[in-house]
């Protein structure tokens, strides 16, 4: 090869190197708010790029979605096996307004439900709620041995199943579409969605372990900075101080006595 013909080489050694500097020097630490329905309300913090130019810190911030353990929500170990997902829609300050975004089941705890000689029923629904908020929701249940019972197997017949689902489906519906989505997180937290289920179905084929195993919000409707608002406020009404009561004026016992006498 003739020198001089690779450019590359001809290059090598010119220019000032560029200097290296820390990522994390342009970017600022925001706090998590969880929503009033859970008892931890401060989850965590998120990095984002400083504002520059027309690039703006809380635009990088909307939108993003943490999934966060139940147990560390509401300081319950024993809900470890629930995830929650919650999206960010507005910044205040140095702080992240979230929403309620989905749920899910934990897999290890998904997997420990199942086993052989029984049969896993499954049915899910959209439903909207009061809000406008258009959910999905799965259910999952396993057949139980009934009382006394001998055989090793308790599978349910086709039949069976489809009542089962039937119904599943009609509970969720039922409960879903009579709430606001606050409301019905608080009933997705003790599992009374599962149980009710669970009862119901009882006449059919026992049933065990039935859990919401799943919720994904489809669509939700336009955004409301005070509906939101409303939702981190804490949800304690304000009533007031106690007043002590007030003292008599002096004179004013008679006064009354004389207008009695009056009348």
């Amino acid at each position: 090869m003739a020198v001089g013909k690779n450019k590359r080489l001809s290059k090598k050694g010119k220019g000032a190197k560029k200097r290296v500097t820390d990522p994390f020097l342009k970017k600022d630490w925001y706090d998590i708010k969880a929503p009033s329905m859970f008892s931890v309300r401060q989850i965590g913090k998120t990095l984002v790029s400083r504002t520059q130019g027309t690039k703006i810190a809380s635009e990088g911030l909307k939108g993003r979605v943490y999934h966060v353990s139940l147990a560390d929500l509401n300081k319950d170990e024993d809900l470890a096996y629930r995830n929650i997902s919650l999206k960010c829609e507005e910044v205040q300050g140095k702080s992240c307004l979230t929403n309620f975004h989905g749920m899910d089941l934990s897999r290890d705890r998904l997997f420990s439900m199942v086993r052989k000689w029984q049969s896993l029923i499954e049915a899910h629904v959209d439903v909207k709620t009061t809000d406008g908020y258009t959910i999905r929701m799965f259910c999952i249940g396993f057949t139980k041995r009934r009382q006394f019972q001998v055989r090793k197997t308790t599978y349910a017949q086709s039949s069976q199943i489809r009542a089962i689902r039937k119904k599943m489906v009609d509970i969720m519906t039922q409960e879903a579409s009579s709430c606001e989505l606050k409301e019905l997180v608080l009933k997705f937290i003790p599992e009374m969605i599962g149980k009710e289920i669970e009862k119901a179905c009882n006449c059919i084929y026992p049933l065990q372990n039935v859990f919401i195993r799943k919720v994904k919000i489809l669509k939700a409707p336009r955004f409301d900075i005070t509906k939101l608002m409303e939702l981190h406020s804490g949800g304690v009404e304000d009533v007031g101080a106690k007043v002590a009561p007030a003292e008599p004026i002096p004179g004013s016992e008679g006064m009354a006595m004389e207008s009695e006498t009056v009348a």
